[in-house]
């Protein structure tokens, strides 16, 4: 739970930013396409004649707003719009430039810790676009400012506004009645009046919760944003994706997925384990084969080599990234090695450069376990985009989730075609239920499909929470001797995005990270996480001596990072990292 003095301040700090930055825009999107842009209004000549216009072309929706004047309008716009410190309004605008329409919120409750809507005006040049627009804003509102809830006023005869405001999920609260109170020709005011027949129109009182506000005291190690578009394309494809249209965002979210990243093809899959499954088999990975894959990972990427009878080989990582080394990579190929499993770990690309040097120079091939990794760069490119295949995860506590389920990449149509076909149980296309190989099914269902949708329509900004979260983090712990936290490798030209924010505690400390770990849940109520242990030490494997991969693995710490996480409780964690430190290594309480 935050504070009401911090919600407040940085709800306003927010608004300024966000006022005082021309080039400020939050992208519209409407089942994978983007449509229009939110901007923050301007007090131009233009957008003072627009405002006017549509004030007299429907004045009931803007009752005393102002007065209907060319200057009133504009002193109306500068003073109570744009120097009201919380008030904050956009222009919706297309991707011609054309506004149509305006909306935003216009005030700040810091004891509800709510936000005050205004849906003012639009037009639906496009079907849903005030809907989508609107479900966007509150979703930024959630996210940005972190509001516990959001309310609205609707006036019960105002049908399209009612209708939006309940298609984005408000409920009626309050039912307030209204008495006209004529000013002149043009300019009236209501005021609120207690017996309902003396009513001259019906004021609703909406309210929308956050469904990512957490209320309890519990700070968890990782947690998703979920918005209006993803209970929006659920439904829809609820109610309509069956029958011809059973597959209508699963090829939706594939098409997207494949340009956001930079490759041709993509198959949803169930998980990014089947995804990384059908990549081998398709290769014709099998028994006596080799795949080389780093010590330091998730059981999944070297369960895949496994499942085929194939031979996981085991390298050491990089101590500052924590992804596979390429020369390790080099001094473990043998006449038997087919494939390397790069992971962009704790969603830090790996060397790809180098790796792909290497993959040409011996003839192999390159499969990216991304899994975490969505939208993370290496020297300009996004990872996934490297490799023969690549496979993303989207399970619950990734950046991008659906729940379960994952994603194969590909710029290889043969490739493509062969794992799409062991995804359908080898079945022949052209003969029904004609088998013509073993084959598999790691499917998505499309309800899943609308919800990843939904979800990569945001990636950007979900990205953009992660890497202020490492930070704040990062300000939080400079100072902080004997913790390393996972920082991106420059030099190496990585752009991590911080899936995880995570820390190393380094020998010189002398502490049992259990004992951190625990202490810190029971004394502080935070949450979190050994990170990975090193694979070679499982039973069902030999061990073989990869120092950084020990090392980590027995000293990292997965330190609590879900996208919904605020300054205030990464600033609390810092200090009981610090207070716990301290205890620990002096012996006090």
């Amino acid at each position: 739970m935050i504070s009401n003095e911090f919600f407040k301040l940085n709800a306003l700090k927010t608004i300024h930013k966000v006022k005082n930055d021309l080039e400020y825009k939050i992208p519209i999107h409407i089942k994978g396409d983007l449509v229009a842009y939110l901007t923050p209004v301007k007090n131009t000549e233009k957008i003072v004649k627009l405002l006017k216009s549509w004030r007299d072309d429907a004045p009931y929706a803007y009752p005393t707003v102002f007065e209907s004047t060319l200057e009133g309008t504009k002193k109306w716009l500068e003073n109570k719009i744009i120097k009201n410190v919380d008030r904050l309004f956009f222009m919706l605008i297309d991707l011609q430039g054309n506004f149509i329409g305006h909306l935003g919120f216009s005030e700040i409750n810091a004891e509800e810790q709510s936000i005050e809507m205004d849906l003012a005006r639009g037009t639906d040049s496009i079907k849903g676009l005030m809907t989508y627009a609107y479900g966007s804003l509150i979703d930024w509102v959630f996210c940005e400012l972190h509001a516990k809830k959001v309310i609205a006023k609707a006036f019960q005869d105002n049908e399209k506004s009612v209708d939006i405001h309940l298609r984005c999920g408000f409920r009626k609260i309050k039912n307030i009645p209204l008495k006209k109170i004529i000013k002149d020709e043009r300019n009236y005011a209501f005021e609120e009046i207690e017996n309902k027949d003396q009513a001259d129109r019906i004021f609703y009182l909406l309210e929308l919760k956050n469904p990512n506000y957490r209320s309890n005291k519990e700070i968890l190690t990782s947690g998703p944003f979920i918005g209006r578009n993803e209970i929006m394309y659920v439904s829809d494809a609820v109610q309509k994706g069956w029958n011809e249209n059973w597959n209508d965002y699963l090829s939706k979210f594939e098409e997207s997925f494949a340009k956001y990243i930079g490759v041709k093809y993509a198959l949803c899959t169930s998980s990014c384990t089947g995804a990384l499954h059908l990549a081998l088999a398709s290769l014709g990975i099998k028994k006596g084969d080799e795949v080389i894959v780093p010590d330091f990972t998730w059981i999944a990427s070297v369960s895949i080599i496994n499942y085929l009878g194939a031979t996981p080989i085991f390298v050491d990582v990089d101590p500052e990234s924590w992804t596979i080394l390429p020369e390790a990579i080099e001094k473990a190929i043998t006449p038997n090695t087919k494939a390397i499993i790069p992971v962009h770990m704790y969603g830090h690309p790996a060397e790809m450069d180098k790796i792909m040097e290497i993959a040409k120079k011996y003839n192999l091939t390159v499969i990216e376990d991304a899994a975490p990794s969505i939208g993370a760069e290496f020297k300009g490119k996004k990872t996934g985009s490297f490799g023969e295949f690549a496979a993303f995860s989207f399970q619950g506590a990734k950046l991008l989730v659906t729940g379960e389920g994952g994603m194969l990449l590909t710029n290889n149509k043969e490739l493509y075609e062969i794992a799409k076909n062991l995804n359908d149980h080898g079945r022949d296309p052209k003969i029904p239920f004609w088998i013509n190989r073993i084959g598999y099914k790691y499917k998505m269902s499309n309800m899943q499909a609308a919800f990843g949708l939904a979800q990569l329509e945001k990636i950007d900004q979900l990205i953009s929470c992660k890497r202020r979260i490492f930070k704040w983090y990062s300000e939080g712990l400079e100072s902080v001797e004997g913790i390393k936290l996972n920082d991106e490798a420059f030099e190496k030209g990585a752009k991590s995005i911080y899936w995880m924010t995570s820390i190393l505690l380094e020998k010189e400390l002398k502490l049992d990270r259990e004992e951190f770990i625990t202490e810190l849940k029971n004394k502080f109520n935070i949450d979190t996480r050994p990170v990975f242990p090193k694979i070679s030490k499982f039973p069902m494997f030999k061990e073989v001596e990869n120092i950084n991969s020990e090392y980590i693995s027995k000293r990292g710490i997965n330190l609590p990072s879900g996208v919904c996480l605020t300054k205030e409780k990464v600033n609390f964690i810092c200090e009981s990292i610090k207070s716990l430190l301290n205890q620990l290594q002096n012996g006090t309480e």
